[in-house]
């Protein structure tokens, strides 16, 4: 399993913008999908964001209540995922945690084997 450390979390007014990051402990990460969840109190977990491997084009994936508005990178000589989000709004309120897995993105969270502790985003009007 791959350690992960997310940070960049707080509060943050309606229509502002936070930057998540994600450190892995993995010399390979290059070789996993990173993805970004989130869960909201009473609410499911869901994928916001995924990009792929290197080597694949870093393709991306975004929930459709983010896209536009979001954006997931990595770092891989820092070993780093980080996720830009803007003009974020009141429901994107959770505590967003980065997940990694071997070779593809995937949509569901029980398909990643390493997870971070997650981080506290709180949006306020």
């Amino acid at each position: 399993q791959v350690q992960l450390a997310e940070s960049g979390g707080g509060l943050v007014q309606a229509g502002g913008s936070l930057r998540l990051s994600c450190e892995a402990s993995e010399r390979t990460f290059s070789r996993y999908a990173m993805a970004w969840f989130r869960q909201a109190p009473g609410k499911e977990r869901e994928r916001v964001a995924c990009i792929s491997i290197s080597g694949s084009g870093d393709r991306t994936y975004y929930a459709d209540s983010v896209k536009g508005r979001f954006t997931i990178s990595r770092d891989n000589a820092k070993n780093t995922v980080y996720l830009q989000m803007l003009s974020l709004k009141l429901e994107d309120t959770a505590v967003y945690s980065c997940a990694a897995r071997a070779l593809a993105c995937w949509s569901t969270s029980n398909r990643y084997d390493s997870w971070g502790q997650g981080t506290q985003v709180t949006v306020s009007s």
